[in-house]
């Protein structure tokens, strides 16, 4: 691999994450519920009232642990970089949290396009890193290393269950702990069941351009 092709796929990467924080910050201005990605970690903030970002690092942790746990000596030292990543997308969810401030579109035709936006962002972001074949965000990672253990389903596929099982463990510590539901709403629901669906299409554009700017040929990324 080439150095200026490396220095491509680091700045996809570095796009990718930012494109998902913009997702993530989408959602959690629509009102409608936050994104799958981030509702445990702002199921946290809000019990603890711990910053946001500082949560999302200490949850994405947790999900390198699964991985240990799932993958055992197939998981790699380098691996563990997750956790540098992991804070580095903490920083961008805090940056375009403040770059959105309270921003929303008005009504609930607004709310619902600014849910429909995050959605596509986060479908785009998590297209644009995982096609870098650097090292996955812990979810992502985590889905990766799920995936492998069960031949003959799709990254995709598996994301809509890891999604849905995240989604439904916020929703748990909503109630236990909030004495109601907050953070998760109905558009959290529904990017649990479609974010996975809309990165097929999504994968379909995306993967040639990158594998023609960022692989020799014949050395291409695959999407699961």
């Amino acid at each position: 691999m080439d150095f200026k092709r490396m220095i491509y796929r680091i700045l996809f990467y570095i796009l990718g994450l930012f494109t998902l924080a913009f997702g993530v910050t989408f959602s959690v201005n629509s009102n409608l519920g936050v994104s799958p990605v981030n509702s445990l970690p702002y199921e946290f903030s809000l019990i603890t009232k711990v910053e946001l970002g500082t949560c999302v690092t200490v949850v994405f942790c947790c999900y390198i642990l699964f991985q240990i746990l799932i993958k055992r000596k197939e998981f790699r030292l380098i691996d563990l970089t997750q956790v540098v990543f992991s804070t580095i997308f903490g920083y961008f969810v805090d940056v375009t949290g403040l770059i959105m401030g309270d921003f929303c579109l008005p009504g609930i035709v607004g709310r619902i396009v600014m849910a429909v936006i995050s959605m596509i962002l986060i479908a785009i972001g998590i297209s644009m890193y995982v096609n870098c074949k650097l090292v996955p965000l812990p979810m992502e990672g985590l889905t990766l290393a799920i995936t492998d253990k069960l031949p003959g389903k799709s990254f995709q596929q598996i994301k809509v269950i890891v999604d849905c099982t995240v989604v439904t463990l916020s929703l748990l510590l909503s109630l236990v702990f909030l004495h109601g539901i907050e953070g998760v709403g109905i558009g959290t629901v529904l990017a649990a069941i479609f974010v996975g669906k809309i990165m097929q299409p999504v994968q379909k554009v995306l993967s040639p351009v990158m594998n023609k700017i960022c692989f020799p040929q014949g050395t291409e990324a695959v999407a699961k």
